[in-house]
């Protein structure tokens, strides 16, 4: 599948309008609602989206990584929120509800209770029955249409929710962007097959297209980038990203081809490798106690960390528990990550880093391994190892490495000295793919391009899990021929509140927050010099509300007694898109004041009569 880019929506002002969120005649008066706003920047906000959201009385915080969401942020999650449902009533899914306490016992039987690890929420209730608060909810769903579906007939099936869910983070930051309480929108698909009609990869592209959908249609500028599934699990993924430069996820992409993914994910062209080169000296080795990072070794050795050898242990998983141990070498430059997912690919098999314990009784010295570690290893029969090395570090010249001995590190490391005839063993030694790509690769789709860095906010998520959950809590249904067999699936998620908050990471100035109308708590903003109930702004600012709120736009009236600079001020932060101002000047000439957030300066004065269809066409 393809991934694009898409631009914000570019007049999305008809859509909020077709969508009648308004009932005719309500007028909102901001004397009437909750919005605090503040001049004082929040002591632990990193982000400006975290600034402003807690600046314009979007939320307040109530804990580490826990918000109330006032009237603003609920009216914006709401909007949100239809736009979400329509997309996914349209994509054939059907909405419902499941709790967010979930027996422990579920997560155990897929291995999640272990994957999640200490974000996840445990607690015991009173009868000593381990629970927790869900993250996703892919065993709960399972179980439920394992109880009610029992033959081919009834599937495909899609079904979605929008609930809360709980992740316990270490360190909670920026808000909603990465809170321990969320809302999210999460839908699974049930399938007998991956091709034919009704099949997993036709539901995995209606879901593509109606995440493509809802995010244009929320005036977002977005990237569709292929991803990794991480503890979810399965095969084929995407995640839909926000394009800004302050975000906190790196994408890598392909000038040429548009060819686009997260660093986890993220493939490169062929690089050339080369084990063959003389030493640069003879083996060298220095003690380098009390160096606990790659950066400090190097500063001692005087070597930069593109020159050194980055080793790393990983447990290969076996089918039988009582044979041999064996692990994987992971060899990178000193300046790459390793990456599990390709050096899991290279493998063949499962693997995890490997436990400290487990690693020393196999006789490997942790914090100081070399390349050469595969030959020691093979000495003995405590285990079983193979050498994976990145092409980057398959080079020749000077390189340091690990000396296999505690305290200690090489210089003049050289692969075929060190190796031997080793290097050409199949079973022994590989060159592959196996670290994070970065900015100035080879693209994997154009051997004339390389890969471009941007920055971008992940606010949704689809992925074709496969049999994983099905087969681990044996949901197996039977097919036309009689025969049971198991339930394909497909998992789609997108996060509500973390999209508000990406949405004003992306646009926003210095004065406040810039929203697209689809999802803006109010389309207008009117703001009346004198409010005094028998003043001609107010009752024209009252009359001119009815009359915006019977054409389908929200409107907000800020009918308080403030200063014209203070309501000017708080207008631009809580980031309305349209502002009316109604004054005896302009009204003297029978108009008002007309302005969009995004224009500088003041706005234009426009008739009163045209005020309307003016408000209509954004």
């Amino acid at each position: 599948m393809p991934t694009t880019e898409h631009p914000a929506a570019s007049s999305p002002a008809a859509t909020c309008v077709n969508s009648q969120r308004n009932k005719p005649g309500d007028i909102h008066y901001w004397s009437r609602t909750l919005i605090p706003t503040s001049k004082q920047t929040p002591s632990d906000a990193e982000s400006a989206s975290h600034k402003l959201l807690v600046r314009a009385g979007y939320v307040r915080r109530v804990g580490a990584g826990i918000y109330s969401y006032l009237p603003l942020a609920w009216r914006v999650l709401n909007n949100l929120s239809a736009i979400i449902r329509e997309e996914m009533h349209t994509a054939g899914a059907a909405e419902m509800l499941m709790p967010a306490l979930e027996p422990i016992e579920l997560m155990d039987k897929t291995g999640r209770a272990d994957d999640y690890g200490d974000n996840l929420f445990r607690l015991t209730d009173r009868h000593g029955r381990e629970l927790a608060l869900a993250p996703t909810h892919e065993e709960i769903i399972t179980e439920l249409m394992a109880a009610s579906v029992s033959s081919y007939k009834q599937l495909p099936i899609t079904l979605f929710q929008i609930q809360t869910k709980f992740r316990d983070e270490f360190r909670p930051r920026s808000a909603l962007l990465r809170g321990r309480e969320f809302i999210m929108k999460d839908a699974y698909s049930f399938h007998l097959t991956l091709e034919d009609a009704g099949g997993l990869n036709q539901t995995y592209d209606a879901m593509h297209r109606a995440y493509t959908n809802t995010f244009t249609r929320c005036g977002l500028d977005f990237s569709v980038v292929e991803a990794e599934a991480g503890p979810i699990g399965g095969s084929a993924s995407h995640e839909f990203m926000v394009n800004c430069e302050s975000g906190e996820d790196t994408i890598l992409k392909c000038p040429a081809t548009g060819y686009a993914a997260n660093v986890e994910k993220c493939e490169t062209g062929p690089r050339a490798h080369d084990l063959s080169g003389d030493p640069t000296g003879d083996l060298d080795k220095i003690h380098t106690p009390d160096l606990p990072t790659i950066e400090e070794v190097g500063k001692f050795l005087k070597v930069k960390p593109n020159r050194m050898l980055k080793t790393l242990v990983f447990r290969i998983a076996a089918e039988d528990k009582n044979a041999t141990p064996e692990f994987a070498l992971a060899v990178v430059r000193g300046d790459h990550d390793v990456n599990e997912g390709k050096l899991r690919t290279a493998v063949g098999k499962p693997i995890r880093m490997a436990d400290d314990d487990e690693a020393r009784t196999a006789g490997f010295t942790i914090g100081y391994v070399s390349p050469r570690a595969v030959l020691i290893t093979a000495q003995s029969s405590l285990c079983k190892t193979r050498l994976l090395i990145d092409p980057d570090a398959a080079q020749p010249g000077f390189w340091a490495a690990g000396a296999d001995e505690k305290d200690h590190h090489v210089k003049h490391f050289n692969w075929r000295r060190e190796l031997g005839d080793s290097l050409d063993d199949p079973n022994l030694a590989a060159v592959a793919d196996i670290r994070n790509a970065v900015a100035g690769d080879p693209s994997p789709r154009d051997p004339n391009a390389q890969l471009v860095a941007a920055r971008g906010i992940e606010v949704g998520h689809i992925f074709k899990l496969g049999c994983k959950y099905s087969d681990a809590m044996g949901f197996q249904i039977l097919d036309q021929s009689q025969q049971l067999q198991s339930v394909i699936m497909g998992c789609y998620g997108i996060g509500v509140s973390r999209t508000m908050q990406a949405c004003i990471e992306m646009s926003h100035d210095e004065n406040g927050i810039i929203w697209p109308a689809a999802i803006a708590p109010y389309h207008i903003h009117i703001i009346p010099m004198k409010v005094e109930p028998d003043s001609a702004a107010m009752q024209t600012a009252e009359t001119l509300a009815a009359d915006l709120s019977a054409a389908g736009l929200d409107v907000l009236l800020d009918d308080r007694n403030e200063r014209p600079g203070v309501k000017f001020n708080d207008a631009d932060l809580v980031g309305v898109p349209l502002r009316i101002t109604i004054g005896d000047k302009a009204l003297a000439e029978n108009s008002v004041e007309f302005k969009r957030r995004t224009d500088p300066g003041k706005g234009d004065l426009i008739p009163l009569s045209q005020i309307v269809n003016h408000c209509l066409q954004g």
